[in-house]
């Protein structure tokens, strides 16, 4: 939290009339986060930030209440849902999942699949559960693979994309606004993830992630990526509850604006610190780059599996991620069309 100076104080209240204590709150005002990762540069210059319900550092049940509370306006984005409730208070929030949304069926849609073609630098051998036994694959990117030739990538085998968005709660990916037109001009179905910061409270990343994410028909569900990165600045390890309860605020409020419920992205190291047993009624998708999921993560339902990192292809320089999704190319089709079933453990 910044302290204006005391003329820049004094002015604004005079112009505000000094009627209302709720005006010193209103000069609360956000900053970027000292946060970096592998995956962002800091500008040159502070990025225009979300509206956001609280500071970096501040606690999370602060976080939790602020949006409860009147002394803390809320961002203009988080003031209803689409029905025009208001957000739910603080005791409201639990790690039950909330009821998931009413999807609306629609036909069995998707356009033709493209079979795999890639290659990968370091290849694995699955055994007889080797991705490529599946039938729909595709690809994840960011900034770090440039600028992509889609209409060649998708001839390559990527039937759908995920695209890097947003990190913590002023990062935007340079390259998003040009992957996702690009993904969608070549036929992909495409999705946006956003890096989830522990150093960050989650309403104001949920804040920034739909700020720039648009809300589109047809798009995959938003993804939240969770994971210890060891390039971060921010050496924060919460708790397993405080890691659960950040998460559940962070997907809640993306299920009320985008109407889907988000796919959990995440690798082994934090699933066994954080994850195992939990959220059961979501989504997840796996990383597993040495052995099948079933190994990594016994138990654990999926809907993508991300085998690889360095794989090959036309139309990308450099390595790029391989995904496939659980299932065949007809449960594809009925997922796409909103059965968005989750597909068993094995």
């Amino acid at each position: 939290m910044r302290t204006p100076s005391v003329i820049a104080l004094f002015s604004i209240l005079c112009l505000a009339g000094c009627t209302s204590s709720s005006a010193i709150d209103s000069l609360q005002l956000d900053k970027p986060s000292g946060e970096t990762t592998s995956s962002v540069a800091r500008p040159s210059a502070p990025i225009e930030t979300a509206a956001a319900g609280g500071e970096e550092g501040m606690p999370l049940s602060e976080e939790v209440a602020s949006y409860g509370s009147p002394a803390r306006p809320l961002p203009p984005m988080a003031l209803a849902d689409p029905d025009g409730a208001p957000e739910r208070a603080a005791e409201a929030i639990t790690l039950v999942a909330p009821t998931k949304p009413k999807v609306q069926k629609t036909a069995i849609v998707g356009g033709p699949i493209y079979s795999y073609a890639f290659r990968d630098a370091k290849p694995i051998n699955f055994g007889p559960r080797s991705p490529r036994k599946l039938a729909v694959h595709g690809v994840d990117v960011s900034r770090w693979q440039g600028d992509i030739d889609w209409m060649r990538l998708r001839r390559q085998g990527a039937n759908f994309a995920y695209i890097k968005a947003t990190d913590g709660g002023d990062h935007l990916d340079p390259m998003f606004r040009k992957n996702w037109r690009g993904a969608h001009e070549a036929g992909l179905k495409r999705g946006a993830y956003h890096f989830f910061y522990w150093c960050r409270t989650a309403s104001s990343q949920a804040d920034w992630f739909i700020r720039n994410v648009p809300k589109v028909e047809g798009a995959l569900p938003p993804v939240i990526d969770v994971e210890w990165n060891h390039l971060s600045n921010c050496k924060k390890r919460p708790s397993r509850a405080t890691v659960l309860e950040k998460m559940q605020v962070f997907m809640d409020r993306l299920e009320r604006h985008y109407g889907q419920r988000p796919i959990i992205y995440t690798a082994p190291d934090f699933y066994a610190d954080n994850l195992k047993g939990a959220f059961k009624d979501y989504p997840f998708w796996l990383r597993a780059v040495a052995e099948h999921p079933s190994k990594v993560y016994p138990g654990r339902k999926w809907v993508f599996w991300q085998y690889s990192g360095s794989g090959l292809s036309h139309g990308v320089t450099g390595k790029i991620d391989l995904n496939v999704f659980h299932g065949s190319e007809r449960e594809w089709r009925a997922w796409l069309g909103g059965q968005q079933m989750v597909a068993d453990a094995d």
